[in-house]
């Protein structure tokens, strides 16, 4: 494919010698191919998104507009495969997408989570039917996709959900309850975590997965939540009361969810990571900019050497961070990035995120605390990024695990 990666390192720039951080044409594991498909996600992003975030902050939601939009310009389903509907592309191209969206600092569309997330799993294991009712109208951006499995008693620990779908005749009753679900309200189809076997021998072996659609009898979104970050984002609670779902709204095996939830959670990981590295670097060159314009004690306070030092200290650690997920992102295109690498990603990379949204808050003084400032809006959208897509201690245990395991 000529997306694959064109062994030319040699001519790429570091990012550490580029102009900006989010200079196009840097970085190795890119090709040319990749950098044009940038400049169209690019202008994307600041001709259709940028302008509008503003109000959907107001609205708590995008627009329905924006998604078809973004289904013409080929920036959904783009690493789905071209026979299941999908655009086609490597996971380096949906990766430009993820990180395009950071730099211009609109969290709002939930695009990486629909693409990158929801509709791996159901090209990865729905039946043909299910892949041709779906993934095409989600490329499309007609049909926006969302993924259940937290509850308001069971986060991080996935085995301690309590929704639960029991057999009738061959429908299922799905009953339960799920909270800060991304895309939630808008949401189309929503891939449901549930029990369906509590005898099984562990919690583990009795989780599938449902694929239930808006207007389904007793599917109920709850209000849109209150977040102090993620403001555009629309993030809801769902109710499931006494819903039947015919067979083929299971979504693979009967209580094999676990192991696909399992198989696939490396994947949000790394784009958590990515998300959250691509937010530092445009931090950083928010940060830069301003500390040159910024003007104290008769000069710029670019010139003081404690700022000098901050920004040192920043670049630094960003691309050493960016040398690390770059390689992750080139292991994960050749299906070798496994579940301990992926959590370290997700865990450095978002507790670099939040240190590096204080200290730009601090350079910009008391105007990095109004809502106005772009880095105000940074700072709070990047607190969540260690708590969701499992937290960052759970990240560590499940580094630690392989550490010490005898494999």
């Amino acid at each position: 494919s000529p997306l694959q990666t064109e062994q030319h390192g040699a001519k790429r720039l570091e990012p550490s010698s580029a102009k900006t951080l989010t200079d196009i044409g840097t970085r190795r594991i890119f090709s040319s191919e990749h950098d044009i498909f940038r400049e169209s996600a690019r202008k994307f992003f600041q001709e259709e998104v940028l302008p509008f975030h503003a109000e959907w902050e107001k609205d708590g939601q995008v627009s329905r507009e924006l998604w078809e939009k973004a289904g013409q310009q080929g920036l959904l389903g783009v690493a789905i495969a071209e026979k299941h509907g999908g655009i086609g592309a490597d996971i380096l191209s949906s990766a430009i997408v993820w990180e395009e969206q950071m730099y211009v600092n609109c969290t709002g569309p939930g695009f990486s989570l629909h693409s990158d997330i929801v509709m791996p799993y159901i090209a990865n294991y729905g039946s043909e039917e299910q892949v041709k009712r779906f993934i095409p109208q989600m490329v499309a951006g007609k049909c926006i996709g969302a993924i259940a499995m937290t509850e308001p008693g069971a986060g991080s620990d996935l085995q301690g959900v309590r929704t639960y779908a029991k057999k009738d005749g061959s429908d299922w009753i799905l009953n339960g309850s799920k909270v800060f679900i991304t895309n939630g309200w808008m949401s189309d189809v929503v891939i449901v975590v549930a029990v369906t076997d509590r005898e099984a021998r562990s919690p583990a072996h009795g989780i599938s997965l449902f694929l239930v659609e808006n207007g389904t009898k007793g599917f109920i979104k709850g209000r849109k939540l209150n977040k102090i970050g993620l403001k555009a984002q629309d993030t809801a609670e769902l109710f499931f009361e006494d819903v039947r779902l015919p067979a083929s709204a299971l979504l693979g095996k009967e209580n094999k969810g676990f192991y696909y939830l399992m198989a696939e959670l490396p994947q949000e990981r790394l784009v958590i990571a990515d998300m959250a590295l691509a937010g530092c670097e445009f931090m950083f060159e928010e940060t830069r900019n301003y500390v040159r314009q910024r003007k104290a004690f008769g000069k710029t306070i670019a010139h003081l050497q404690t700022i000098q030092h901050k920004l040192a200290e920043m670049k630094t650690q960003i691309c050493v961070a960016r040398a690390f997920m770059d390689n992750c992102l080139q292991l994960h295109a050749e299906k070798r990035l496994d579940s301990a690498t992926a959590s370290m990603a997700k865990y450095w990379c978002s507790d670099l995120q939040n240190s590096i949204a204080t200290q730009c808050v601090q350079m910009h003084g008391g105007w990095g605390y109004m809502w106005e400032y772009p880095i105000a809006k940074a700072f709070v959208d990047a607190r969540v990024q260690p708590i969701y897509g499992g937290t960052n201690e759970i990240m560590k245990e499940l580094i630690a695990r392989d550490i010490v395991s005898d494999k």
